[in-house]
């Protein structure tokens, strides 16, 4: 089974989650949309789509990769998460805003896995609108690497 993990990431969180998933699932290929927006699907059994939440919203590039490729991920054993701070029942609302409804309605594994708040790779802004909205004043993580085993488990 051959599987592709297309990503995007903000600060490098999601990026670890893909990479943890790749080590997970033998063979997977790692891809990001930063560097190759339009990656072809045809190869593969398996993909997974994930991207990091900010301001309630995944990032553009994760939005349009699922609306161009929605027929073919329909038909492909599909898996999808986000990485966010939200946790419970906001951060499950945030994931069904992220992915379209027949997406995740059809996924093998739907997940959010925790996020960070890396002061030290945010701009200016970021750091202001972090410390406004979220109340916080310096660098945290609530990496869940549980969970991304957990998911690659449901998704084997």
């Amino acid at each position: 089974m051959k599987t592709l993990i297309v990503y995007a990431t903000t600060h490098g969180c999601t990026r670890k989650y893909a990479e943890i998933l790749a080590s997970l699932l033998p063979g997977a290929i790692l891809s990001e949309l930063k560097t190759d927006p339009s990656p072809g699907l045809d190869a593969y059994d398996t993909v997974v789509v994930g991207g990091s939440i900010h301001a309630g919203m995944i990032q553009k590039s994760v939005r349009v990769f699922c609306e161009k490729n929605r027929d073919v991920l329909r038909q492909k054993k599909l898996g999808l998460f986000v990485s966010c701070m939200e946790e419970g029942e906001k951060a499950r609302q945030q994931l069904e805003k992220a992915f379209p409804a027949d997406l995740i309605s059809g996924a093998a594994a739907v997940a959010h896995f925790g996020g960070a708040f890396d002061f030290d790779k945010m701009n200016f802004l970021e750091r202001t609108i972090v410390r406004k909205v979220a109340k916080v004043s310096a660098s945290v993580s609530k990496f869940d690497e549980a969970a991304v085993r957990d998911f690659a488990r449901r998704l084997a």
